[in-house]
Order: C-alpha cells, then sequence, then structure tokens
C-alpha cells in the first residue's frame, strides 16, 4: 500500500495574493483629471505595442472594480497587490492632488477591507507623468523629489486603511528597458541615460520611503519590489562567470546594492566607467536610498543564462527583453545570452521553479532578517474559452505548484517568506506585447470584459482556503 501523500502548508499568517498594475487594467484615461503618462504616449506611437494596442479602455477597472474585487473574495484571496495612477492622482507630476483621482483609491481600499483583503500598494509601476518625461524623466534628478512629493500625497490619503506599501515595482525595466533598449517607455536608448535613471529610481525609493514614513501610522511597512535576476552560466570558465558577475551587478546590484549595503558595486562602477562617471551620485544620497526597509518583494519568472561573447545577432533577445538593436545591459556588450532548454511560457520564458528557490535563498543571504514577499510570480499560456464556457489552463497550474513549493522548500531552508502574489489577477494589456499574451488567473474577454475564472485561479483559491497545495490534477 504507497504512504499517503504528506500534504505542502504553509504558515497560518501566509498572505495569497494576486497583483496588477493601474495602467494594465484600469482604462478611464482621460476621466476625473486623470492626464497622459509615459505609457499613454508610447502605446499611442505607432510601432511600439503589439496590434498598436493601448491601455485606453484595458479591462476597464476603473469602473468594475467592485465586480473584481467581489471576485477575489470568491477566490478566497486575502490579499491584493495593486499600483496607484501617478498620474491620476497628480496629474501634472507637481502640486496638489486631485481629490476625485484620490478618491478611486479610497473607494476601491474600502471595498477590498470590507471582504476581509489586505490592501497593498505599488507607488509606482513604470507609468510616469508625461510632463516629467517632457523635463528629463527619470535621467534627471528632480524628478525623485517629484516621486517623494507623491509618495507623501498618497500616503496622506490612504495609511490609515493601508498597511503595506511598495515604493517600486521592478526599477530594473524603468531604468533599463525605459532609456536603454527602448522596448519599453518612453523609449529612449542611451546608456548613460539609463545608469543615470537607475540611480535616480533608487533616490526616489529613498526618499519615498521617508515621505512615507512621515505621514503614516508606525505600523505601516515599507518595501520595495525587484526583478532581481538569478543568472547562472554555460561553464565554469573565467570568462563566463566574468560575463555573470556583469550581468549580476547590472541586474541586481545595481539597486541592492545601494538599498541593502548603502554602496554600488565597485565591479560594476568599473564596467561602466566608459560610460558615466558616475558623478550623478551627489554626498548624502546613499545614506538616504539604504535607509532600512521593513520588508523585500522579490518578483521571479525565469532565469539568465550567459556565457562571454558571442557573435550578436539581430532578432528576439534571448534575455527575454523584447527586439532590439540596443542593449538594456550597459557596458556588457561583451556578454552573450542564451535560450535555457526545457519547457517554456508563451513568453519563450524558460520554466525554472528551482531559480525561485534560489533567489529567495539568495536574498536571505543578503539581508538575514527581511521579510521577504514573492510579489510576483505567474505565467502567460495561449488560453482559450472551451466550448462548456470554462477556461482550462492545466499548464499554469503546473507552473504555480512548481513555483508554490519552491517557497515553501525556501521557508523549510529558513527564509522569512511572508506572502506571494500571483501574477496576474486578470488578463490584461501586457506592455509592448498588447493584449496579446494572457498572464491572468481570470480570464477577460476582451470584445465584451467578462471575466472567468480559470481553472488555475479555482486551484488557487483552495490552496488559499486551506494552505496547502492541492495536486496538479485537482485543478477544476
Amino acid at each position: 500500500m504507497p504512504e499517503p501523500v504528506t500534504p505542502v502548508t504553509f504558515p497560518p499568517a501566509f498572505l495569497w495574493g494576486a497583483a496588477t498594475s493601474a495602467y494594465q487594467i484600469e482604462g478611464a484615461v482621460r476621466e476625473d483629471g486623470r492626464t497622459p503618462s509615459i505609457w499613454d504616449t508610447f502605446s499611442h506611437t505607432p510601432g511600439k505595442t503589439a496590434g498598436g494596442d493601448t491601455g485606453d479602455i484595458a479591462v476597464d477597472h476603473y469602473h468594475r472594480y467592485r465586480e473584481d474585487v467581489a471576485l477575489m473574495a470568491e477566490l478566497g484571496l486575502n490579499a491584493y497587490r495593486f499600483s496607484i495612477s501617478w498620474s491620476r492622482v497628480q496629474p501634472t507630476g507637481r502640486g496638489p492632488a486631485v481629490q476625485v483621482g484620490l478618491d478611486f483609491y479610497r473607494r476601491l481600499v474600502d471595498e477590498l477591507l470590507a471582504h476581509g483583503i489586505k490592501p497593498a500598494i505599488t507607488l509606482y509601476h513604470w507609468d510616469l507623468p508625461q510632463e516629467l518625461e517632457d523635463a528629463g524623466g527619470w535621467p534627471e534628478r528632480d524628478t525623485a523629489y517629484r516621486f517623494a512629493e507623491y509618495a507623501q500625497i498618497a500616503g496622506e490619503a490612504l495609511g490609515d486603511r493601508v498597511e503595506q506599501w511598495i515604493t517600486l515595482n521592478e526599477p530594473w525595466c524603468s531604468a533599463f528597458l525605459g532609456y536603454g533598449s527602448g522596448v519599453h517607455a518612453p523609449g529612449r536608448t542611451d546608456p548613460e541615460a539609463s545608469l543615470k535613471a537607475a540611480h535616480h529610481l533608487n533616490l526616489a525609493h529613498g526618499l519615498g520611503a521617508s515621505a512615507l514614513r512621515s505621514v503614516m501610522p508606525a505600523r505601516n511597512t515599507v518595501a520595495v519590489s525587484l526583478n532581481s535576476s538569478v543568472v547562472r552560466t554555460v561553464s565554469q570558465d573565467p570568462a563566463d562567470l566574468s560575463a555573470a558577475r556583469r550581468i549580476d551587478d547590472l541586474a541586481n546590484g545595481v539597486f541592492h546594492g545601494p538599498m541593502l549595503h548603502g554602496a554600488y558595486p565597485e565591479t560594476l562602477l568599473e564596467a561602466t566607467s566608459s560610460i558615466t562617471d558616475w558623478s550623478h551620485v551627489q554626498d548624502g544620497d546613499l545614506s538616504t536610498i539604504s535607509q532600512p526597509l521593513d520588508a523585500l518583494g522579490l518578483n521571479y519568472y525565469t532565469p539568465t543564462l550567459v556565457s562571454a561573447a558571442e557573435p550578436r545577432v539581430r532578432g528576439p533577445r534571448a534575455d527575454g527583453h523584447g527586439t532590439s538593436d540596443h542593449s538594456p545591459w550597459p557596458g556588457a556588450d561583451d556578454v552573450t545570452f542564451h535560450q535555457m532548454p526545457g519547457e517554456r511560457t508563451e513568453m519563450g520564458w524558460p520554466i525554472d521553479p528551482a531559480g525561485l528557490h534560489e533567489l529567495i535563498m539568495r536574498y536571505t543571504r543578503e539581508a538575514p532578517g527581511l521579510p521577504l514577499y514573492v510579489t510576483e510570480n505567474g505565467a502567460a499560456y495561449d488560453d482559450k474559452v472551451d466550448d462548456d464556457g470554462r477556461v482550462h489552463d492545466p499548464e499554469r497550474v503546473a507552473y504555480l505548484h512548481g513555483h508554490l513549493s519552491a517557497v515553501r522548500r525556501a521557508i523549510t531552508d529558513g527564509a522569512d517568506v511572508r506572502g506571494y502574489y500571483l501574477w496576474s489577477l486578470l488578463d490584461n494589456f501586457e506592455w509592448a506585447y498588447g493584449y496579446s499574451k494572457r498572464f491572468g488567473a481570470v480570464y477577460v474577454d476582451y470584445a465584451t470584459l467578462t471575466r472567468t475564472p480559470k481553472s488555475s485561479a479555482h486551484w488557487y483559491a483552495r490552496a488559499a482556503r486551506t494552505g496547502t497545495l492541492p495536486p496538479v490534477e485537482a485543478a477544476v
């Protein structure tokens, strides 16, 4: 007789959440005083997004938020991570808030709390007000101070009811995809600007954290969400190891160095010295950036595999960051990115749950005692509505089971992981991919905006309610 399978259980206080971002789901881009962000401008520029798609309507969460919160409750979620649209709250990126814009987020927070769902707010998920970009954007130091002003406005309005705050989401993408490769808004291709943007995003995090803490109750927590890379090499050859070091500095050290350790890696400064002299780092910046965090958010999708230089070929990038003649990796043109073997998602990203365990354990060592959250993890698949009206996505169920098992293994190995936010709650506008990629646990018919929970949503709901991982075969 076979031994009974021991269920994979999670701590009782573990948060089971889902995540979204404002521009990807809200729509209503011209309502109640909202003005364009860089993503409005970028998506309306011909050739920048798949099919010319924009977030003008997205999935109309701005008008359907009550329906969406009710759906979260039905799925047993006890946490929801969302972002605020900066240009909805502070249209020019300066000056007083538009109260009707803040009122939307007040209503959303109240609705979440009424359903027993803990809100977690991300202040910046890539949608810089266009007027700030016109003034120079993130490569300009002043943008960091404007962010601090915005953070204070949001903290004053919502800090009495929202305990979890995240300053920035994936600043690597904002800096290096937005200003380096140009595949994200604002679409600039300037290596020096990308490095300046990275520093000013770091500074914005520090200034924003201080601004939040100055107006919020002491019980509230301030974190940041990093899409730190798990960098692997094709061999142990010293040249390949050196290539991995450079990418690790540019993917990880450029943010966690200042935030966690109060310094940029010396190897990063040396590798980029021909691009910038780093004189934009001023006295006192690093102490501002490195003030203690209350938690750290980790976003994980797939590892990165590199080697020393091989001939570069124009086409889809093996580093998973779009098609561009310009590299998002300043100072690392002599590094080659490789496609990993194995199963892939619809994004072409290899599936490797072990990488999530590796990432969590790395930050357990990098920042001992700092609570961790997986603030994004998920997969895109070519989901279809079946004849029975259901959406069966067994691949996503297997993906979630594998990655949540990796999280539980990390907890067993001593990591203080306190929650998991599935990306994403809903199918939505997937940035430069438009509506061609579906990450949601909930299927959205873009013609009617009807929401249909997929098999993965039902599976995740069972996990959230029981604190255990059901078998993959248990998906409805």
